[in-house]
């Protein structure tokens, strides 16, 4: 069946560079020519040289004329403090992970990669389950957590890579954790293979996790959801319908912030 959600609603190419614009400029390294941003988008250069002169009215874009490159600009960064205090995930995941308590009856949280840790948004216990140290808040490095692991492996190998570039990286990893890039590559691996992410006892002996990352339009890798249960009452067809409760809330949060 055909998607009908935009039916009848006008085309507004000007509006839809100016966000291709934003979001290619969003995800390098660094400042870019007009050229690169021209090839990456298929924009004719003269609409390009328009749209970048009205974004840098606004302060979204920055142009070095010493080096010829095009930046974000601070009304950009803005926008990102913006959805900082707004929190939009955490708002969009907490009656998500509510629903999902109530139906399986073991606690979930929500957590998003920062730097080599995760950092937790939102927890939902469940009743007469023993107490989590995931507060909201709480920062754990991701080598060691489901969630975390969950988030690295459905990033790039290039970016997995840029995150843990030598063995310092790994200096001080928990136990049960890799303390290796080879030994990083073999749990990405095998959680890309499985389909989710575990943790068994890792985190805190006597309970496990099973986690899902949530993506964004792009694809790309924006938070993750986990379920955490006293590994000795969970058997492995009881994991298994775990995992599809958690695949199946994080899709819903994957619908809620706007992925199709």
């Amino acid at each position: 069946m055909a998607d009908t959600r935009d039916a009848g609603r006008p085309a507004a190419p000007a509006v839809d560079q100016a966000l291709a614009l934003l979001t290619f400029l969003a995800r390098q390294r660094g400042p870019v020519t007009a050229g690169a941003l021209a090839a990456a988008l298929a924009i004719p250069r003269a609409s390009l040289y328009r749209q970048l002169a009205a974004m840098i009215d606004h302060g979204y874009v920055v142009h070095l004329p010493e080096e010829g490159r095009y930046g974000l600009g601070v009304a950009a960064y803005e926008l990102s403090s913006g959805f900082s205090r707004q929190q939009p995930l955490a708002r969009l995941g907490a009656p998500v992970l509510a629903a999902l308590v109530d139906r399986v009856g073991e606690s979930a949280h929500l957590a998003v990669l920062s730097g080599r840790d995760v950092v937790y948004l939102v927890e939902e216990r469940a009743p007469r389950r023993p107490p989590l140290i995931t507060d909201v808040g709480v920062r754990l490095p991701a080598l060691a957590t489901a969630t975390g692991r969950a988030l690295l492996a459905a990033l790039p190998d290039a970016q997995i890579r840029a995150t843990f570039p030598g063995r310092d990286a790994f200096a001080g990893s928990p136990a049960g954790s890799p303390h290796s890039y080879g030994a990083l590559k073999a749990l990405v691996k095998a959680t890309r293979d499985r389909g989710h992410a575990e943790e068994d006892g890792d985190v805190t002996p006597g309970l496990a996790s099973v986690a899902v990352p949530v993506r964004d339009h792009a694809g790309w890798p924006v938070a993750a959801i986990a379920v955490t249960f006293p590994e000795d009452r969970v058997d492995r067809e009881r994991k298994e319908r775990l995992v599809e409760a958690v695949a199946r809330d994080a899709s819903e949060l994957e619908r809620r912030i706007g992925r199709r």
